[in-house]
């Protein structure tokens, strides 16, 4: 066999085959998309395009574009979503940590390497009613983050830096708002300096000893 048989046999046995990829770099891809662009707003083919994937292989391994976002929305948590838990964590007071949350978030928010804004507060607020699943998925995503402040404020109740006539209810539903309307100004385009202002003005509300 020559040479050039040689090759031509090669590459046809190659015909038809899937291609091979990276599952968690592709899926690192799909990320970026969906936070770029939204549930609604990305189709299939832009992430086909993104991942370097071909449909086949895309529905393969990831299922329907819905199993595709949603485990693009637990990466997202575990990546950047640690900005949040561990501020919850680490800081040595409530008000600390309540700051610290704000405060980190509004850097990566603006983070220039990245899309602007959270991923989880912008990908599907509203839409067509075939996607009401995913809203209720990212609404429930939305109330842990929530439920999660609203301990660590309960801790600082017990450890004594949070007076214990603060309503927990109400700051944690606040400073999550605050949080969340930080993502939108980000992806307004707000600058640091103004998400800064924005959260000095919201400390201004923490309950006085």
């Amino acid at each position: 066999m020559t040479a050039i048989e040689a090759k031509k046999k090669k590459a046809s046995s190659t015909v038809g085959r899937p291609r091979t990829f990276d599952r968690d770099s592709a899926l690192m891809e799909a990320m970026r998309v969906f936070w770029s662009r939204g549930y609604e707003g990305t189709s299939i083919q832009d992430l086909v395009e993104a991942m370097g994937v071909n449909k086949p292989s895309l529905y393969a391994t990831f299922g329907c574009k819905e199993e595709l976002f949603r485990e693009a929305v637990e990466l997202y948590e575990r990546t950047e979503g640690l900005h949040v838990t561990r501020s919850l964590e680490r800081a040595t007071s409530a008000r600390a940590a309540v700051e610290e949350m704000l405060r980190t978030n509004a850097v990566a928010y603006t983070d220039a390497a990245k899309p602007r804004g959270c991923m989880i507060v912008l990908s599907s607020l509203l839409g067509a009613p075939e996607n009401e699943e995913v809203r209720r998925f990212l609404a429930e995503n939305r109330l842990n983050g929530e439920r999660s402040l609203k301990q660590r404020l309960q801790r600082g109740i017990a450890e004594g830096d949070l007076p214990p006539s603060a309503d927990v209810d109400r700051l944690a539903a606040f400073y999550t708002t605050v949080l969340e309307g930080l993502s939108i100004q980000a992806r307004d385009g707000a600058s640091p300096e103004k998400l800064s202002s924005i959260i000095d003005a919201a400390m201004l509300a923490w309950p006085q000893s």
